[in-house]
This record gives structure tokens, sequence and C-alpha cells, in this order.
């Protein structure tokens, strides 16, 4: 009874394989020749320098100009604090400052900015004049408007101003690379990397794959054949004079407010006004790449929607605005941008196609019948261009795992192909979501707004890679001398943390120890008087929680629960706490003699109550 389905199924399969095989061919070719030029400029540099190519690293002590960081809001009150407090203690540069966007439909995240502003006087908001979401890149360009409005009051001057989301690490060294090479480009852009995540986790596995090879080789080649250099979007710096340059040619629209893709579209805009532009390759410091790191989405749904806003902004709306009116150079660049149009839904069917004919093949093994596609091998021409698509698929797979195991270890890069089925499904559907949603936009006069992604923010262990080194925080803000902290580390007993040695030979005081913790971990140090605490906040927290995790409520205020203790709480002693309080908790410092001193006298005003 099946007979006649898979017969006519096989038959619309034949006549798709040359097709299907031509298209393949097509982009493993296209994709070989990046390889082979990366792979040539590699083994160049090689011969001529003896390392890697690269741009010269930033010298110590060179003057600061001053940096603006742009970060663009909505709906994000609930990892923007932490990732401002974390950054600020990680950053190894003093000349900057934060201009935060915000809308005034957002209230929740203009308080969590409004917060971190009284907090840290280098964050200013940046409130939009309209209800959001609109663009990212309307956003921006009021940030940009709050900036010059805060040089009109101060007097600065900023000479760079450098792009980042709400969930980003900004790397320690990125402000001063920045600073190095914003002098000589208009657009530097340091790579983006997802941080690591389980091996099971295919959807974010999938960011890790595509980002290792895209800024391992793709960008890099770009700009040896001399393409523009698409922004990231974060990670990015622009040089004062080149966004005066772009607002100057677009009627001062520094970023496109009708793209999605506001940080591609920069990319191209500031190569054809002829401003250089700098990609730094992935190096790496204290094992770790220099790169902002992040988690991009995990489900399924959530990176849907992010990848049909790159689909819809870097091929539908780049080719609405700009066709393919270019050198052939450039014309090139947008076939490698936009072939995802067609790739993306001749791969899942290709994929499709592969699973059918073993099926099929396998049954005919296990029945004895004729395999259907069996005709098929009868045309050689036609096989041969199947097979030298498939050997150019096996290539492809194994650049990307080398490099994800480059970037991530040779263990997760294991999982790349399976990895890249997936990635084939996701595409795909994301190519027809954002079709059709450009269609329905275009087709009822509608703008394309800003359509954002659930973010979360890295946890503890996660930055703790990000941070300062204690050792630095101490020398560089003058608490011990780098001869007292090298004769310390000689005779620190293995057992015993470097700060308590100190105090223990007297170099450093438990208040000098805390006050430099709170510096590194930009969490606030103060030590308080039981007296100043209601006994009703003391009642906050059960004693026996309070006895278990040396926390203790000091203070109630705006909603927040504030605990003092010696020691920074892990992520699970803080998810811990959750179940016993409504209110947002947060941490702060307070030496051991001042917590002992607090756990006896607070704790004896509750039995005495009670």
């Amino acid at each position: 009874m099946l007979s006649a389905p898979v017969t006519a199924i096989d038959q619309a399969i034949l006549y798709m394989l040359v097709p299907l095989g031509f298209w393949i061919l097509l982009s493993g070719l296209d994709d070989l020749f990046l390889d082979v030029v990366w792979l040539a400029h590699w083994v160049h540099s090689r011969i001529r320098t003896g390392a890697s190519p690269a741009p010269p690293a930033p010298a110590e002590g060179a003057p600061e100009r001053r940096i603006a960081v742009f970060v663009p809001l909505w709906r994000e009150h609930a990892v923007i604090e932490g990732m401002l407090e974390h950054n600020l203690a990680a950053i190894r540069y003093r000349n900057y400052a934060f201009f935060v966007g915000a809308y005034p439909n957002d209230p929740e995240t203009m308080a969590a900015v409004c917060a971190a502003s009284e907090r840290f006087p280098s964050v200013h908001l940046a409130l939009c004049p309209h209800d959001g979401p609109t663009s990212k890149a309307d956003c921006l360009n009021w940030i940009y408007q709050r900036m010059l409005l805060h040089e009109e009051e101060t007097g600065d001057r900023f000479d760079i101003v450098v792009l980042h989301d709400a969930e980003d690490l900004v790397h320690p060294e990125e402000l001063r690379w920045m600073n190095r090479h914003c002098g000589e480009y208009g657009m530097v852009q340091i790579p983006v990397l997802p941080l690591p995540t389980p091996f099971r986790n295919l959807t974010h596995g999938v960011y890790c794959d595509e980002f290792a090879e895209y800024q391992t080789k793709d960008v890099p080649v770009r700009q040896v054949l001399g393409g523009f250099i698409p922004s990231n979007g974060v990670g990015t710096g622009y040089a004062r004079w080149a966004l005066e340059k772009l607002a100057s040619a677009a009627e001062n629209r520094i970023f496109e407010p009708g793209s999605l893709t506001e940080d591609y579209e920069n990319g191209y805009r500031l190569h054809t006004l002829g401003c250089p532009q700098l990609f730094i390759p992935i190096r790496f410091l204290s094992g770790q790449p220099v790169a902002t790191r992040e988690y991009f989405p995990e489900r399924f749904g959530a990176a849907l929607r992010q990848r049909t806003r790159w689909v819809t902004g870097l091929t539908l709306q780049s080719w609405e605005r700009h066709g393919w009116r270019e050198s052939w150079r450039q014309i090139y660049w947008f076939w490698r941008d936009r072939k995802g149009l067609v790739g993306n839904p001749v791969t899942v069917i290709a994929n499709v196609v592969l699973l059918y004919g073993l099926a099929t093949w396998l049954s005919s093994r296990w029945t004895g019948r004729t395999w259907g596609l069996a005709r098929f091998s009868a045309t050689s021409a036609s096989l041969l261009i199947v097979y030298a698509g498939l050997f150019l698929q096996f290539v492809r797979t194994g650049v990307r795992a080398a490099c994800v195991a480059r970037i991530y270890g040779g263990w997760f890069a294991f999982g790349v192909p399976l990895r890249m089925f997936w990635a084939n499904w996701v595409n795909f559907l994301a190519t027809i979501s954002a079709v059709k949603h450009y269609l329905a936009a275009r087709l009822k006069g509608e703008p394309l707004v800003w359509v954002k992604t659930e973010h979360m923010y890295p946890t503890r262990a996660a930055l703790a890679e990000h941070k300062r080194p204690f050792e630095e925080v101490l020398v560089g803000s003058g608490y011990v001398s780098a001869e007292l902290l090298a004769a310390a580390k000689r005779t620190k007993p293995a057992w015993a943390r470097l700060g308590e040695h100190l105090v223990a030979l007297g170099h450093l005081t438990y208040d000098q120890l805390y006050e430099a913790l709170s510096l590194q971990q930009n969490v606030p140090f103060q030590k308080i008087d039981p007296a100043e605490v209601p006994l009703r906040v003391a009642r906050a927290l059960p004693g026996a929680v309070a006895r278990t995790f040396k926390l203790l409520p000091v203070n109630i205020a705006a909603g927040r629960l504030h605990v003092a203790g010696p020691e920074l709480p892990s992520d699970k002693t803080m998810r811990a706490l959750r179940n016993y309080t409504r209110l947002d908790v947060r941490f702060q410092f307070t030496t051991p003699e001042n917590f002992d001193l607090l756990v006896e006298q607070l704790l004896a005003r509750r039995r005495a109550a009670a």
C-alpha cells in the first residue's frame, strides 16, 4: 500500500538531488575560500614575524582618553545592577563613565539604574523622551544626546564611545585596547564569545560554535580582504570623530533608528565613509580570551526570536537599504551575509533528504527490496557533485570543531556535528519567521520593532575569572607595597588566605582588608552599630538561618533586605535566602569582629523581646 507514495517521494527527491548538490557545493566552496585565505594569512604572518597576526597591545601607563560606555535597556531591571556592579569593579581603566538608557514606561528598570547611580557616581541614567520599546538604535541615539548634555553641564568631553548590553561581562583590559586603537581607527571591535555551558545545552552550544568560528576566522578574513567589519553590537568602540562623521552624513542619526541590526549597519556606513576599522583577533591572557563574554539564549523560543531579528536586519533590511550596489569586493560580503536566506531552508531540506535516504536504504537492506534512490548512482557527474558537497561539509565541520576546541576545549568540540544539525533547524525556522514578519510589516506599513531577548546575568562562579586579582587591588590602591606582598606570599602557610596572613603580619588591619575586598568585588563595606539596627529588621531572617549562613539582616530599604557578613555568599546561599523572604536580598561586607558583635547583641535583643 505504501509503494506508490514511496515511489513518488523517491522521484521527487531524485529531481531535487542535483540542485541541492549544486547549492551545497557552491556554499561549501565559498566557505573553503575563507578557510584557505585565513590559513595562508596565518602562515604568512608566522613566517614574516614569527607570531600570529595581532595589533599592538596597549602600553602600560598610556594617557587615558575619556570613554563613555553606552548600555541600552528595555525591561532589564533584573540584571542591570549586577552588570554595573561587576564591571565597575573589574575594568582596569579609570577615565570612563556609564550612560544607561531606559524608557519612561519601564519604571522598574529606571529604578534599578537610579539605585546604581546613587551607589556609583560614574553611572548616569539616559531617559528616552518617549515610551518604548522602539529600536535599540533609537535608544542609543538618546543615550548619545544624554552624553552631550552631560558634557555641557560638566565640561567633560568623551573621546570614545563603547557599546554594551545589560548581560555583558566587559573584559578588564577592553577599555585599554579601545584607548590604544581608537585614535587611529574609527571603529574597534573586540571578540564576543558566549560563556561556556554544559554539553547537554544544545541551543546555547550553537552560539558557542558559531561565534568561535566567526570570531576566529571569518571576521579576520574580512579584514585581510578589505571588507567592511560589522560591529557585533557589544564590545564595539567608536572614536568620537567617527561618530561625528556618521552624524553629519545622516542628519545627526548616529545609529539608524529603523534598523534592527544597527551594529551591522554602522560597520557598513563607516566603511563607506572611509573610516578605518579594526578587529582585534582572539588572544589569551591568563588562560582566558580577551573578549566580551555573556550568556546567549538557552531556550529554543528565545533563540528563535533573537535569530529572527538577526535574519531580518542582516539580510532583508540590508538588501532593502543597500541592494547590491557596491564594488565586487563588497558584493561578495553581501553575498556571504545574505546567503542564509536560501542556505538555511536548503540545508534543512538536505538534512531531511539525507535522513530519508538513510532510512529507506536500511529498509531496503532489511526487506531485500531495491533501494528507490539507487537510480541516482547511475549518473556519475551528479554523484560527483553530491560527493564533493559532502566532502566540503566534512571540512566545514572539522574547521568549526578546531575553532571551538581552541576556545572551549576538545570535549566540547566533539558535540559540533550534533549542534550543527540542531543549528540548521533553528536557523531555518528563524528565516521563515523573519520573512513572515518582514512581509507582514511591509504590507501593513508598520515599523519593525525592537524584539528583546530575555537575559541571564552570569553566576558568581562565572564572574570570578573577570574580577581584578586581589593582589592587584592591594598594591594598586596603596594598601601594601609590591615588596611586602611578595614577602608575605613567600611566608604564607598553604592553608592560610593571603589577606588574613597580611593582617597577622601587621601589614593590614581588618578594616583595610575589607575595604580592599569591597573594591575588588564592588560590594559595600560598612561597620554597623547594633543599636542602629531596628528589631523588626533583625527579625527579618530566622536566627538559625543567620547563624548557618553567617549573614545578618541590617537594613530594609526600597523593597530590599540588606544583609551583612564577613564572607561573600555563594549563589547557592543567595538562592536559599529567597526561601525566607520576599524582599530582594543585597549583601555588604563587615569585619569578623563587627559580625560577632552583631550576632551577640542582635540575637540577645531578639531573645529578650520574645
